[in-house]
């Protein structure tokens, strides 16, 4: 364990293969709750979410696999999302964590879906970032299209034109001094001093290549696992998400009754969970969750 100035200690724990993987702790409840991120992201998007939580509930932020200051997986077939959930369970198991709450971010909220559908007693609520069972087509492709267009860059300022290009759309009229700070939470700095993706470049080659659609062999139905979620469970959709549309929320709450929403205005995929929006509705979920005992 470390302990740093930033209001959070950093500590390393061992997969079942010998991988080594980080997470970020912030506060010490009774509660806990654990923040799985994106595609390529890590544990420092939650940092705002993270330390307003902290006065409350034990907060943890992981670096999956090939993330962050998590190891990177010499063979990429094991950057898949039933080894992500594997990684997760083996780190509750480690810490006695008896239960816990998820905020997953778009893959991070497909891991939530099937871990609360796997262990249910183990999960007391989702929270789902911008993420459901179904993604828009158009935004998929988005996605895909963006591991083919990031290339190397040379300097910090050739980094923050490159995250701009990939996230304005999602995060419009940020001022530059947002882009100096996110672009530190996306890139770097590789061995030559040039900035290089806080990510191993084979999870590209894992979408492109590999069957995202099983779980240990199983073909998994992402509508049949979210259907599995019957703890309480809050969607946060990007007002201009072209991930998760208005039609799938839709549909979410049809198969899911007492589902909570909060559309985040002027956010795409994804909102970045420090908006009062966000900040105001999951903490009226937690409070309602925790207060009814689930």
């Amino acid at each position: 364990m470390k302990n740093t100035a930033m209001g959070f200690t950093e500590h390393h724990y061992p997969t079942h293969d010998g991988l080594t993987l980080y997470y970020r702790c912030y506060g010490s409840g009774g509660d806990v709750v654990v923040c799985l991120p994106g595609l390529t992201r890590n544990s420092r998007d939650f940092d705002e979410i993270a330390t307003h939580l902290a006065t409350r509930y034990r907060v943890l932020c992981l670096d999956l696999r090939g993330r962050g200051r998590s190891g990177r997986d010499p063979d990429w077939r094991n950057y898949h999302p039933a080894t992500y959930i594997s990684d997760t369970w083996s780190l509750l198991d480690q810490q006695g964590i008896a239960s816990a709450i998820l905020i997953g971010t778009s893959l991070g909220g497909l891991m939530a879906m099937i871990m609360a559908s796997q262990q249910a007693g183990r999960v007391q609520a989702v929270i789902l970032n911008d993420a459901g069972p179904e993604a828009d087509p158009a935004g998929y492709a988005r996605i895909l299209a963006s591991f083919e267009q990031q290339g190397v860059v040379k300097n910090w300022p050739d980094a923050i034109r490159q995250c701009r290009q990939t996230y304005e759309a999602a995060l419009p009229d940020m001022p530059e001094a947002f882009w100096r700070d996110f672009v530190r939470r996306n890139y770097r700095e590789g061995a030559n001093g040039q900035p290089e993706l806080d990510s191993d470049p084979n999870i590209g080659e894992a979408i492109r290549k590999g069957d995202l659609s099983r779980i240990a062999g199983i073909q998994v139905d992402p509508w049949a696992a979210f259907g599995a979620v019957t703890m309480p469970c809050l969607v946060l959709r990007g007002e201009l998400s072209d991930i998760l549309s208005a039609d799938i929320v839709e549909r979410m709450a049809r198969l899911k009754p007492d589902l909570k929403q909060a559309v985040i205005p002027k956010r795409g995929h994804a909102p970045l969970l420090n908006e009062p929006a966000s900040i105001k509705a999951i903490d009226a979920f937690l409070k309602h969750t925790l207060m009814n005992g689930a």
